[in-house]
């Protein structure tokens, strides 16, 4: 069976249709996981029992597969009586397995930070608070901007997981045309464009918020 350019191009606008769901997923999974993240990290620098804890919940989330979670989620919580839609699912699935991942990137950026501001910022009396919020978190930002949008097109490329969930993102939508017209090639290869399209497009505007986020701290 041969690659047919006319089915392929007919796949198209069923494909593109689920692009907005592929794409929510992705921001609102990238926010909730840079929330989670940042939020470990300044708990695990606290320190104590209870930074300890988080420090083996980080490395938890890190030794375990995303497809656990997003299980777990799905199937094992509605026993104990919490049931979440799909797409809810797959948000807090996605959301707290790069988490973790974004804890370590978010330690990278703030250990880049010179000590003596934070000692600075003791000696002028500022709260923790005022010393993460104006001190720490801009120069912190500057510098993850770069991994952070790598990890913005991981969560991108790891949304066909919500297929299983019947979640309708792009890649689902690609094996329904599949399972019903028993050819794969041609909107798997569609899904595959798309896919690199869109991971193109956020690089590109990683990079360009990075160059002002640069110019910004030279200022």
């Amino acid at each position: 069976m041969g690659f047919n350019l006319d089915f392929a191009l007919s796949t198209v606008p069923t494909i593109i249709g689920a692009i907005g769901t592929t794409l929510l997923a992705t921001v609102l999974s990238c926010l909730g996981a840079s929330v989670l993240g940042f939020t470990f990290e300044m708990i695990r620098r606290g320190g104590g029992a209870t930074g300890l804890a988080v420090r083996f919940l980080i490395d938890f989330i890190r030794s375990t597969p995303v497809l656990a979670w997003l299980y777990f989620l799905y199937f094992v919580l509605p026993f104990y009586g919490i049931r979440l839609g799909a797409m809810t699912v797959g948000i807090v699935g996605l959301s707290l397995y790069y988490s973790g991942y974004l804890a370590e990137v978010f330690k990278a950026g703030i250990d880049a930070i010179p000590k003596g501001q934070q000692e600075a910022a003791r000696a002028l009396s500022l709260t923790r608070r005022d010393t993460v919020v104006f001190v720490i978190a801009p120069q912190m930002l500057r510098n993850v901007a770069a991994p952070l949008g790598n990890y913005l097109v991981s969560i991108l490329k790891a949304t066909p997981y919500l297929a299983i969930l019947a979640v309708p993102e792009m890649l689902g939508r690609a094996f329904d045309i599949a399972s019903e017209t028993y050819r794969y090639a041609e909107p798997l290869t569609v899904a595959g464009i798309l896919f690199l399209a869109l991971a193109l497009l956020i690089s590109y505007g990683v990079k360009r918020v990075e160059q002002r986020l640069l110019a910004a701290g030279r200022h």
